[in-house]
């Protein structure tokens, strides 16, 4: 008799490409009757090329012709590496931010896994010269080297030379990793394998995971507000709800946090804590290593893919308790889960800007539920959308109305700048102030949302300015570089020693950022140090964390920032914060400006007097009487809040009515045009009676990296059939032939419509 035939067995795989659908292939006949669980990655043919992709599920049937169905070429993992509620959140996802699933599937694994069949995580190694141990060289500390020693010692290796100072003068004390050589020299394998034979070096590798602090933790006492809340949240431990905490800065948020990790921790559960921002990463998991006996992994893009990998394997095995991590973190497989925190949940970094444009805030939210898990919102200055499900009764307020330190919220009040003789864009009052402050041994923070030197140059004869050529916007000057640069596009040049239009030599640098302030406050008073924190003064590994070191010990007297120094950060001596310019974001066109405006006020004034001294906030405008200003001033933000939800209500905008925006972007703005008119003339083929479709308009910066930018806003005063449409409108567009011209992407509730 003929052997049995093997069965059919047919896999439902996400493949990551742009198409809004699964595909369908044949499981090896190697894998016998072998279970395959959803999760499972397999190399598949797609195209041309050999693609990872997830399967989601297993069926016996397909609707492709068999002549037509391919087979799976290898499964990768002997189990799941994305259990069923990370496989249910990302469909979710997918479907609700209208993406293709094998490409948001893709998200939810490190880079290293998308590219790699091994799934065993490598540990990073990390070079250095051990100088603590006498007997390390020759009987001899490395310290009594002399550099004539080393050089005679390796005087034709002029490499390892190199190397090996680089290692000795490094700032950590572990040494220098692959990426930090890497930026430093190139060539250096070679060189370091030929120190290690010599024993010159030697090597370690560094976990993935951070142990507790082998220290006592600090004894601190609650408040009674903060009592109160951990015990309302305690009571909702074990089922799910969404608690929002709305504490004014510095009533000790972290301290709630902390208390309702410890009980959960002690029965065993894992929590995962998102963060905004790379930057609040250090001193929140510090603070968690000094006082909780658990293991921690951080997860954040600063991270090569290595070391991301082994962070992310503890956490899935359940070798970490606690996840520490920036917006992509949300995906991290985690068994044991028993409580989400998402800290400054207002904050728009959670909003994924491109590709895939989900929320974690809200996708936090979501995995709480399909767990059935508490999870706790946090922030000073809550999103109208969290104030919205509050006076909605979906979400549960705590409020903590004081600082821990039972001391007062600084004193605010408006510089008003009309008619007054400026400095670099300070006023004279805010100048004495400084220096009333300084003198008094307290610490200053300024604070200006703008890089740079100056916004732009000008031509003092003939007004000609220094416009990006890709884009509706001025080039920023960057003196130390003496260059041009575009904080849109990237795009850089040499700043003009004369005017492009008149020939003109008596070119003016309009304006003031970060730089500009920096140097005047050096000059104006030298016997202080004055550090920037921004974009350009941290880009190299650990100089964002020296810099931060520096103002808390008081090294650094004057602090100059971006919003970087906004939020989370808690220096103690700070006892004046100065806000430079407010005035560009009171009239934006974007319906969010006056909020995130709000909110980052409010946020920069919390650094000010959060220790014994008392604190002091001024905000410099030309428009002192501008309503927003005038309810911060004298109401708060709640206040601004609840004035700002019903303009929301009344203009029917987010979160009165959701809102989703179809961006469209091409090099030829006909060509832009065009999509977005079929694209209307598209959505008229389904009824869409309590639809609004708005447009095709010009984006608000309408060019952009050589690129012409329009876009379509949707509106509907219900969710469910926003989603319906979105649902069919997506792979319609995709069919368009002016698609194959254009840029185009769906972003469903928008940080922003810039």
């Amino acid at each position: 008799m003929p052997p049995d035939t093997p069965k059919q067995r047919i896999a439902k795989i996400a493949v990551p490409c742009p198409l809004y659908k699964m595909f369908d292939y044949r499981l090896p006949v190697s894998i016998g009757d072998q279970t395959i669980q959803p999760g499972v990655r397999v190399r598949v043919p797609f195209g041309r090329q050999k693609l990872i992709g997830i399967i989601i599920e297993e069926s016996q049937s397909t609707d492709v012709p068999a002549n037509k169905l391919k087979s799976v070429i290898a499964v990768l993992d002997d189990h799941n590496l994305l259990g069923a509620d990370i496989l249910k959140l990302l469909t979710w996802a997918s479907q609700y931010y209208v993406h293709p699933p094998g490409d948001a599937l893709q998200t939810a694994l490190p880079v290293y896994l998308r590219n790699n069949d091994d799934t065993t995580p490598s540990l990073t190694e990390y070079w250095y010269v051990d100088d603590s141990d006498p007997l390390f060289l020759d009987g001899r500390s490395l310290r009594a080297l002399t550099d004539e020693e080393l050089q005679l010692k390796l005087k034709r290796a002029p490499k390892q030379l190199q190397v090996y100072q680089l290692l000795r003068n490094a700032e950590t004390s572990h040494g220098l990793d692959a990426d930090a050589l890497n930026k430093l020299t190139d060539n250096w394998r070679t060189a370091i394998k030929a120190l290690l034979e010599k024993g010159l070096i030697r090597c370690d590798e560094k976990p993935a995971v951070l142990t507790p602090n082998d220290t006592d933790p600090p004894s601190i006492e609650l408040t009674q507000e903060q009592i109160e809340t951990v015990r309302s949240i305690e009571s909702h431990e074990h089922q799910h709800a969404v608690h929002l905490v709305n504490g004014v800065t510095g009533s000790g948020k972290t301290e709630v946090y902390l208390a309702l990790c410890e009980t959960l921790l002690a029965a065993g559960k894992q929590i995962l804590i998102l963060v905004p921002e790379i930057g609040l990463t250090p001193q929140l998991t510090q603070r968690f290593q000094d006082r909780l006996n658990s293991n921690i992994v951080v997860l954040h893009s600063a991270m090569n893919d290595k070391q991301r990998y082994a962070a992310w394997h503890a956490a899935a095995n359940n070798q970490a308790q606690l996840v520490i991590g920036t917006r992509s973190a949300i995906f991290t497989p985690l068994p044991q889960l028993g409580m989400i925190i998402v800290d400054e949940e207002h904050d728009g970094s959670y909003k994924q800007q491109d590709g895939f444009r989900y929320n974690a805030r809200d996708l936090a939210i979501l995995r709480a539920k399909n767990n059935n898990i508490p999870i706790i919102l946090g922030s000073a200055t809550p999103s109208l959308e969290s104030l919205n499900n509050i006076n909605e009764h979906r979400y549960e307020a705590h409020y903590l109305k004081q600082r821990a330190n039972k001391k007062p919220l600084p004193a605010i009040s408006l510089v008003n700048l009309c008619n007054q003789k400026l400095h670099e864009g300070m006023a004279e009052t805010l100048l004495s102030k400084i220096k009333q402050h300084l003198d008094q041994q307290g610490q200053v923070l300024l604070f200006i949302n703008r890089r740079g030197f100056a916004p732009l140059l000008m031509c003092h004869d003939c007004g000609w300015t220094t416009n990006c050529q890709r884009c509706d916007a001025h080039m920023t000057y960057h003196k130390r570089r003496n260059q041009l640069h575009c904080h849109h596009c990237g795009s850089q040049r040499p700043a003009p020693e004369s005017c492009d239009e008149c020939g003109s030599s008596n070119i003016l640098a309009i304006g003031a950022g970060t730089e500009r302030i920096e140097h005047y406050l050096q000059e104006t008073f030298p016997d202080t140090q004055v550090s920037r924190i921004d974009r350009d003064t941290t880009r190299n590994k650990g100089s964002l964390q020296e810099k931060l070191a520096k103002a808390h010990s008081g090294e650094s007297g004057i602090l100059v920032g971006t919003q970087m120094l906004a939020k989370g950060h808690d220096f103690p001596n700070i006892t004046l914060v100065c806000v430079l310019d407010t005035d560009q974001a009171l009239f934006s066109a974007d319906f969010r400006a006056a909020e995130h405006l709000a909110q980052l006020i409010t946020q920069v004034s919390g650094r000010a007097g959060r220790a014994e001294k008392p604190g002091e906030v001024l905000i410099q405008t030309h428009h002192p009487d501008h309503p927003l200003l005038q309810t911060l001033l004298h109401k708060g933000y709640q206040s601004f809040a609840d004035a700002a939800l019903k303009e929301r209500q009344a203009a029917g905008l987010p979160p009165a009515k959701p809102l989703a925006l179809l961006r469209c972007e091409s090099v030829e703005a006909h060509a832009a045009q065009t999509f977005l008119e079929h694209a209307v003339e598209l959505s008229r083929q389904v009824e869409t009676q309590n639809l609004e479709l708005f447009g095709p308009l010009p984006a608000p910066m309408e060019r952009r990296a050589g690129r012409y930018r329009y876009q379509i806003m949707l509106q509907s005063g219900k969710r469910n059939l926003l989603r319906q449409f979105l649902s069919w409108w997506a792979p319609q567009l995709q069919q368009l032939p002016s698609a194959r011209k254009v840029r185009w992407s769906i972003d469903v509730d928008p940080y922003d419509t810039f």
